[in-house]
């Protein structure tokens, strides 16, 4: 068993406590703004997208460091069409979904093939897509904005964008005013509307720690060598704590939003994918040296065209996503998302190489991004300086890659 090794600990977690330092300090300049229920609600909400997009591009960047410029003129696209076909049709919600769905892995599929097949240049390919589906989508639109008002935006709405309430305990439709009211209990830790974060959060702890001590009585086992129990515990002791306090804040205000299953359905499947199958293994493999990788019987054109299906696919979803938050799309929906996602890759962990980086890097690569948007939107910064911040963060984020790899050679 291993000593806790405080250096070693501190270089793993540097981004899990650059995001707490971050965090601390917005909340202390925001006057506590920042900690208020609403605030940590919108917090994963507003930056769904960019946990959804970094997801799969992350699956691009460990092939060699090579990103899809295009992902936020698909999402102008997919969410164009929807809104379109939503507010003048009143199409079926679910057709509308699929729809989009399918024309968003359609034009991952195009890049794939031209990327992954005849190797063309990603850089260059998804560019070419950057300019072409972002013209595709203000033709669709019409050069308007489009805001769907129907039946089928309603139950469109209610599947991405509701809150989950358990009826009796969280409340109910008073017959009076014709709308839901949440059930108030006043308690040490604040007023609960919804009791399913609660619940939800205590499931989630319970998982985590018993995964925690079937794996060290795994390894132990074995004979393996492990980390000592005050690392394995105490980190998952912290990331329980904050999952509760999160839970609790989200109980306060209306519960969990279905965006949230929506991200984390992705995050968690994709986590899987990279982690657990061979074929995840092979991501990491191509972007470690390709070469090498080829010559092991391994199809590198096939590893490059799932990449960039994937990425497509996810680009489709989060059209759907945007627009059931925002509830409109225009022309320029979709603008610089493509940076966002590619953004928390690298401050994540991910490097700029390829060959290296997770989906846990790319969800703290992301909340970090949010919480410094959010915590400037709160103190009035305009978004010139906005844009300084987040540009100095992701340079300093690759500048530190660079380094540890010259370190490591």
């Amino acid at each position: 068993m291993k000593k806790f090794n405080a250096r070693a600990f501190f270089t793993k977690y540097t981004m899990i406590i650059a995001l707490v330092v971050v965090y601390i300090l917005f909340a202390v300049l925001t006057e506590g703004r920042l900690l208020l229920p609403q605030n940590m609600s919108n917090l994963l909400i507003q930056n769904g997208y960019v946990l959804v997009l970094a997801s799969g591009m992350l699956l691009c960047i460990l092939t060699g460091g090579n990103i899809d410029l295009s992902v936020g003129s698909v999402i102008c696209m997919t969410g164009g069409l929807a809104a379109v076909m939503m507010k003048d049709y009143n199409s079926n919600p679910f057709l509308v979904i699929g729809l989009c769905l399918v024309m968003g892995l359609a034009c991952g599929v195009w890049h794939g093939f031209w990327i992954g097949y005849i190797r063309i240049p990603p850089f260059i390919t998804t560019l070419g897509g950057m300019f072409i589906f972002r013209g595709v989508g203000r033709l669709i639109l019409d050069s308007k904005t489009v805001a769907p008002t129907s039946s089928s935006w309603d139950v469109f709405s209610n599947i991405f964008n509701s809150f989950i309430t358990i009826p009796g305990l969280d409340g109910g439709v008073d017959p009076e005013k014709g709308k839901w009211v949440y059930n108030e209990v006043e308690t040490l830790f604040g007023t609960i509307k919804a009791w399913s974060p609660i619940i939800v959060g205590v499931v989630i702890v319970v998982i985590l720690m018993a995964t925690t001590v079937t794996n060290r009585a795994s390894k132990a086992r074995h004979g393996y060598r492990q980390n000592s129990a005050l690392v394995d515990f105490g980190s998952k002791g912290i990331i329980s704590l904050v999952i509760l306090w999160y839970c609790l804040n989200l109980a306060q205000y209306k519960g969990i939003n279905v965006m949230l299953i929506w991200v984390f359905g992705v995050c968690l499947l994709y986590n899987f994918i990279t982690s657990k199958t061979v074929t995840g293994r092979y991501f990491y493999a191509v972007g470690g040296n390709e070469k090498a990788t080829k010559l092991s019987g391994i199809n590198t054109n096939k590893v490059y065209f799932l990449a960039y299906s994937s990425m497509g696919l996810l680009a489709g979803l989060c059209g759907l996503l945007v627009l059931a938050r925002v509830g409109s799309v225009n022309g320029s929906t979709g603008n610089s998302f493509e940076m966002d996602a590619i953004g928390s890759c690298f401050i994540g962990g991910a490097s700029a190489y390829g060959g290296s980086g997770k989906i846990s890097g790319v969800i703290i690569g992301a909340l970090l991004l949010g919480v410094i948007n959010m915590g400037m939107s709160i103190l009035g910064i305009g978004d010139s300086w906005q844009y300084v911040v987040k540009g100095g963060v992701l340079l300093v984020a690759v500048i530190f890659d660079v380094m540890s790899s010259k370190k490591g050679k």
